[in-house]
C-alpha cells in the first residue's frame, strides 16, 4: 500500500489541489484508493462530494473526527495535510507515509517559509533515518517571471528533488468544480498540465519515492 502525504505549513499552497488531482490519477488507473482530509476546513472532501457517482471510486475519510487506519486492501492512501503543522503533530503525520510532497508557491513570503519548514522536516527522526522520501513541487507558477526564477532556485539550492512545476490556469479549478482531476477533463484542454504531471507522476511511481 502507497502512502503519499502532502505537506506545507504555509496554508493556500495548492496541497488539496495536488491531493485531489493524485487521487483522481489513481482511481482512474484501477487503484483502490482513499483520501484522507485532516484539515478542517475539508477542501479534499468537500471535492470529494463534488464527484459524480459513476466516475472511478475514491474513498473519504474525515481524518478530523475519525480514527485513519486504511486497511492493506487500499493501494494508495492520501493524506492532506492541514496549513500550521509543526512540533509533535507534524511528527505524528509523517509517521503514517512513506512519501511527502510539498507544494510551494512563487512568492517571497512563500519562499521563506518553505526554508524554515524543510528544516524542521528534516530534523524528524523518520526523515533523518531515510525512511519518508519528499519531493518539491512549484506550484501556480507564471515560468518568464523573476519570482518564478527565485523560486527554482531556491527549490534546487534544498537538495531535496524537485520534480515538477505546475502552472497557474483555470482547468484546476474547472476540474474541482465537478469533482474530477486534470486527467478526467478533455485531453485537448489540459495538454500542457498533463505534461506538467509527467514527471511528477514518474517520481511518485518509481523507487525513488519510497525509503
Amino acid at each position: 500500500m502507497r502512502s503519499i502525504m502532502l505537506l506545507n505549513a504555509k496554508g493556500g499552497c495548492g496541497k488539496s489541489t495536488l491531493a485531489t488531482n493524485l487521487a483522481s490519477h489513481f482511481a482512474i488507473d484501477d487503484k483502490k484508493v482513499m483520501l484522507v482530509d485532516f484539515d478542517p476546513q475539508q477542501s479534499s472532501l468537500e471535492w470529494l462530494s463534488a464527484r459524480s457517482p459513476d466516475r472511478p471510486e475514491i474513498t473519504g475519510v474525515d481524518g478530523t473526527t475519525e480514527t485513519v487506519r486504511p486497511s492493506k486492501s487500499y493501494d494508495v492512501v492520501i493524506y492532506d495535510v492541514p496549513a500550521v503543522t509543526h512540533g509533535k503533530d507534524l511528527a505524528n503525520f509523517v509517521r503514517r507515509v512513506e512519501t511527502v510532497i510539498m507544494p510551494v508557491l512563487p512568492s517571497p513570503m512563500d519562499i521563506r517559509a518553505a526554508s524554515h519548514f524543510v528544516k524542521e522536516l528534516r530534523a524528524l527522526s523518520k526523515v533523518e533515518r531515510n525512511e519518508v522520501k519528499i519531493a518539491l513541487v512549484a506550484n501556480r507558477v507564471r515560468e518568464n517571471t523573476v519570482v518564478y526564477h527565485k523560486l527554482s532556485v531556491f527549490l534546487k539550492s534544498l537538495k531535496i528533488p524537485f520534480i515538477a512545476t505546475l502552472r497557474d490556469t483555470q482547468n484546476y479549478i474547472r476540474a474541482a468544480d465537478r469533482g474530477l482531476g486534470i486527467f478526467e477533463l478533455a485531453p485537448s484542454a489540459v495538454q500542457i498540465d498533463l505534461e506538467q504531471w509527467k514527471p511528477l507522476l514518474k517520481w511518485v511511481n518509481s523507487k525513488r519515492s519510497m525509503p
